[in-house]
């Protein structure tokens, strides 16, 4: 076990250093992007199981999104995230060989548009001449159907969740105690002792954490605390039909992370990386990682989170030596006032 820094301590260690002598391993999420589908299993897996309430199902205008951001009553959030690209540009995405080679002989066979509505004519019997249908000749949406109009176009989906940092905000300055770190390395929020003052909702750098309308207590990802006890896995990575969501030991997961994206650099796709990967990062590293084929803002997610904590222990201690020289000051000034007065 290697030392990160003074402030996050032994890494990994976050079970022992909240009280748990002996304890299982750290677990968390791995969330490969590249292979899900968008199908908000986990969405309704996670309120089904953890009795989160409905909050609402209309469209937000941003493509397929109904949620638009994690909240008290969102607890998964599948992001889409919609991109074109006009056609002929360098770089950017394509399809492995091996699909590539599925799709192309079928493209040169696919039939080509001939007219200005961009159907195919008929040819005339026998002679493999073109038929004049005498169809109307005049622009329409569509008609423009030329390599010139097209636009290369993918969707990014990622199903996001609470990160259950390493070096945890919420938990930080949460008053009541209401937050706590289980012996799992996961962070929960205790209902019965929450009493709504928000201080969680600052704390965090992702906006994961809210209070629910009507009772005001802060709500999140539990990772399916009770699940863990009866050793089974969360709700979302059962339900995901992909293994978009995969959940296990920590330390495994990392590995696992760390060849998946060495085989997606290996076919080419050299945009992607790993969120929430580096231990070093603002909040000591995710119990939660991703593999994103964008860069973390194009999905929402911060590119350099900090939680707002991070730099208390040296506030703090700037402020004791200020405190401290203030009253030295204030002691001498007393008493160069007193043997002044004596005088």
């Amino acid at each position: 076990m290697t030392e990160r820094n003074l402030l996050f301590g032994p890494e990994d260690d976050v079970s022992r250093d909240s009280g748990y002598d002996e304890h299982p391993p750290r677990v968390g999420f791995f969330t490969d992007t590249s292979v899900c589908i968008g199908c908000k299993a986990c969405e309704v897996a996670c309120k089904e199981w953890n009795h989160v309430p409905e909050d609402g199902l209309d469209l937000l205008g941003m493509s397929m999104d109904n949620t638009g951001m994690l909240g008290a009553n969102s607890w998964r959030h599948v992001a889409f995230v919609e991109q074109r690209r006009p056609a002929g540009q360098e770089g950017g995405w394509s399809l492995p060989d091996e699909m590539t080679a599925q799709v192309e002989p079928r493209l040169r066979a696919a039939p080509r548009g001939g007219s200005e509505l961009g159907t195919t004519p008929l040819p005339s019997p026998g002679s493999g001449a073109v038929q004049d249908l005498g169809m109307p000749t005049f622009s329409r949406p569509g008609d423009g159907t030329g390599a010139e109009a097209r636009t290369d176009f993918r969707w990014l989906m990622e199903s996001d969740v609470c990160k259950h940092c390493t070096h945890a905000g919420c938990l930080d300055v949460c008053p009541t105690g209401a937050l706590f770190r289980t012996e799992f390395g996961t962070v929960v929020v205790q209902q019965d002792i929450c009493n709504g003052c928000g201080y969680c909702v600052s704390g965090c750098p992702y906006g994961v954490i809210d209070r629910r309308p009507g009772d005001g207590r802060a709500n999140k990802c539990t990772l399916c605390y009770d699940r863990l006890h009866d050793g089974l896995e969360p709700a979302c990575a059962k339900a995901c039909p992909t293994q978009s969501i995969q959940f296990g030991e920590l330390d495994e997961l990392r590995e696992r992370a760390d060849r998946r994206l060495a085989e997606l650099h290996g076919q080419g796709v050299a945009e992607a990386e790993l969120y929430g990967r580096d231990p070093d990062d603002g909040v000591g590293g995710h119990g939660a990682l991703f593999l994103l084929l964008d860069k973390p803002e194009v999905y929402g997610l911060p590119p350099d989170p900090v939680v707002p904590t991070r730099f208390a222990p040296e506030i703090w201690r700037r402020v004791g030596t200020a405190a401290a020289a203030f009253a030295v000051a204030g002691i001498g000034a007393f008493v160069s006032a007193a043997f002044g007065n004596r005088r």
